[in-house]
């Protein structure tokens, strides 16, 4: 009885390390994520705003519900939302949103500076910003960006802030034809060249106020 428990025991460790060679799992192929930058570059031709001599403040850029995912969202002919797996920003959107507006208007020198939240320059020129829409739309054959954004003038007394304007911007920008492999990088340059459209109006609305 004994001998035959033994070598029960000893054929079923045997099968153990037989299936430790074997997968149960299909070969599938790596598929590294590739991530991308957000950062609109100011076209060349685009004519720099008056200069108005006056510091701007802008503060951390929020990112609207669903718009804190690094992940590519794309929006199907249904409406339905599916965030890519393998296409990712570099960081959340709302970060590099922030970081390319910013070099944007310093680039146009409308202001003599643009500050970010933490500095001890005087900054009564104050702009809220949040990141509402940054998505492709394939069915579309475009991409969109949104930012919503209030301006605000801090007086000097303490807590008495006057509101300025108040405005939602959104653009779109066409898809370039592209193969499925490439799909991610058509769609992360169809969403950049929408938020630039953006930043190019937020210019023009800031200077006029």
């Amino acid at each position: 009885m004994t001998r035959h428990l033994a070598t029960s025991r000893r054929g079923a460790l045997l099968g153990l390390v037989g299936l430790g060679g074997c997968s149960v799992l299909p070969d599938r192929p790596f598929v590294p994520t590739r991530r991308h930058a957000l950062s609109p570059e100011r076209p060349a031709g685009l004519p720099r705003p008056p200069a108005t001599g006056q510091v701007l403040l802008l503060r951390t850029m929020r990112p609207a519900a669903g718009q804190e995912v690094r992940g590519l969202r794309r929006i199907a002919a249904n409406g339905t939302l599916d965030i890519a797996f393998y296409e990712e920003w570099l960081a959340p959107p709302a970060e590099l949103a922030e970081a390319a507006l910013r070099q944007w208007l310093i680039a146009g020198g409308g202001f003599s500076a643009v500050a970010a939240p933490g500095t001890r320059l005087a900054t009564p020129l104050v702009m809220e910003a949040e990141l509402t829409a940054l998505e492709a739309l394939p069915a579309q054959g475009q991409a969109r960006a949104g930012v919503a954004a209030l301006l605000l003038r801090e007086t000097g007394a303490l807590g008495d802030v006057q509101v300025l304007a108040q405005r939602s911007f959104t653009a779109t920008a066409p898809l370039a034809a592209s193969t499925p492999e490439e799909a991610g990088l058509a769609q992360a340059a169809a969403m950049t060249a929408a938020l630039g459209r953006v930043f190019e109006e937020m210019e023009a609305w800031i200077i006029s106020n």
